[in-house]
């Protein structure tokens, strides 16, 4: 009974205690609350959506369309039609065969604007180009084949004649192609005076490489040029390799030191050792080394196919991209071909293409070829795009600062249903919107402006863009009940 007795004492002196704790006192300490709710968003993946647009032959663009007129009425109708599907950068063929699209210094007059080479066509189309694109925040990209001249049928066919400033020394012909020889240190000094040219003359956002270097399959007689030039080289593969090197090396280096927010990319083939063996194009170095901003391998096969899966193409890209950002090129011309796999005959594989893409940490974009395919929309394949690409997307940063840093946006809030926020500086305001705070948000919009109307219940929180595509940290959420 007396052990009870103290028990009982006790529990009514710890209660006493408890309770005198919890109504305070100078050693009260207050109950314990749930910790902090993580509040970092969720936003979106950058991309670059690209498209090239091919001039050679008239491919893409003019499609024989010889009028000045009828030619600046299709470029827009380009780009209305990508406008519509959030796409924000288009790679175009501006010297295609050792020409140009605007009055130039090395080059003759692209025969695709008239039909015949060296005549000017009564307008800048370059500048024509590059201001439609931008009135529309498209970033233009001037895409160069570096070294191919001219195309015949056979060598009973001719050449056209040799611009003025070529010097016959320069060139190598075989059956079916003229190129400049790229043994040369003056071809390269030239490549680098075209680009310098280019960028100088012209707002272009990016100088773009295609995957022709040395041609394929063709037999070189360059032994006199690597006896020489090629001091210090193992063996004549490892000075056309070099050749290459430096070509794209100075392009990079002259980039840089004119306009360094020009972004410099290449399309190379999408076998790295193809690259490497055949076209001596040593691509991993030049990522290695910083020598390109981004890379864009031309992925063109489905997935799983026997020589190139696309997957594994994928993954090897992935591991060699190195310092350069990786974009992936997609076939987008094979989708409904009847002579392409089965896979093409069907959108879900560009649906299942982007399902890889967008889980890859490297992937910071895709480009589709090419732009005429995009009007044909066979198998639904634009419907499929429009589907993937149903909101816009923040173009990521690449290449070089030129811009100050954006400043953030600031006093972002809602009155009378209106999304409003103040910036400074030449900026665009990217506007994001989440349902929920623990899924991943959206980009609503990307404007000039500093205020949108707004009737959809939610978050909403808005960050700047300055000219080089670096953004602002984002604001707060803004809450619409």
């Amino acid at each position: 009974m007396k052990k009870n007795h103290l028990h009982l004492v006790a529990v009514l002196i710890l209660a006493l205690l408890l309770n005198a704790c919890k109504k305070g006192g100078n050693d009260a300490k207050p109950d314990p609350v749930d910790p902090p709710v993580e509040t970092s968003l969720l936003f979106p993946k950058k991309e670059m959506r690209a498209v090239w647009i091919a001039s050679v032959y008239g491919l893409d663009w003019p499609q024989s369309v010889y009028t000045m007129a009828g030619q600046k009425q299709q470029y827009i109708d380009y780009l209305e039609k990508f406008k519509s599907l959030n796409i924000n950068a288009i790679y175009f063929q501006v010297k295609g065969m050792g020409d140009a699209f605007y009055n130039s210094s090395y080059e003759p007059w692209s025969a695709s604007i008239t039909g015949t080479r060296g005549v000017d066509p009564g307008y800048d189309v370059l500048k024509f180009m590059i201001d439609e694109a931008h009135a529309r925040d498209i970033e233009f990209h001037a895409w160069m084949n570096p070294y191919r001249i001219a195309t015949r049928a056979s060598s009973a066919s001719s050449f056209p004649a040799l611009h003025s400033s070529v010097k016959p020394e320069w060139v190598l012909d075989f059956p079916t192609i003229r190129i400049y020889n790229p043994a040369l240190p003056e071809v390269r000094q030239r490549l680098v005076d075209i680009v310098k040219e280019t960028i100088t003359k012209y707002d272009v956002d990016g100088i773009h490489f295609d995957d022709y270097f040395y041609p394929e399959g063709e037999t070189f007689t360059d032994q006199a040029d690597f006896t020489k030039y090629g001091a210090g080289m193992a063996n004549i593969q490892d000075f056309r390799r070099d050749n290459v090197n430096k070509a794209i090396k100075g392009v990079y280096d002259i980039i840089v030191a004119t306009k360094p927010g020009v972004v410099f990319s290449v399309s190379p083939a999408p076998e790295i050792t193809k690259n490497f063996n055949t076209l001596y194009a040593d691509v991993k170095k030049w990522n290695q080394e910083g020598w390109v901003d981004v890379v864009i391998p031309q992925l063109y096969q489905e997935i799983g196919n026997q020589y190139n899966d696309f997957q594994l193409r994928l993954s090897e890209w992935s591991q060699n991209s190195f310092k350069a950002a990786l974009m992936v090129g997609h076939g987008y011309y094979r989708f409904g071909d009847a002579t392409a796999p089965a896979a093409f005959q069907s959108s879900s594989e560009l649906q299942r293409q982007f399902d890889l893409t967008r889980l890859n940490k490297k992937v910071v974009g895709n480009a589709m070829y090419s732009a005429k395919y995009l009007n044909l929309n066979k198998v639904g394949i634009t419907d499929k795009l429009a589907a993937i690409y149903k909101d816009p997307a923040v173009m990521p940063f690449l290449g070089r600062n030129v811009a100050a840093a954006p400043a953030e946006a600031t006093n972002v809030r809602i009155e009378n249903g209106e999304l409003k926020w103040n910036v400074t500086g030449n900026v665009k305001s990217v506007v994001y919107y989440f349902s929920d705070l623990k899924k991943e948000g959206k980009v609503l919009t990307i404007t000039k402006g500093n205020s949108i109307s707004i009737n959809t219940i939610g978050y909403y929180s808005v960050s700047t863009l300055n000219i080089d595509s670096q953004e602002s940290k984002p604001s707060g959420v803004v809450e619409k009940k």
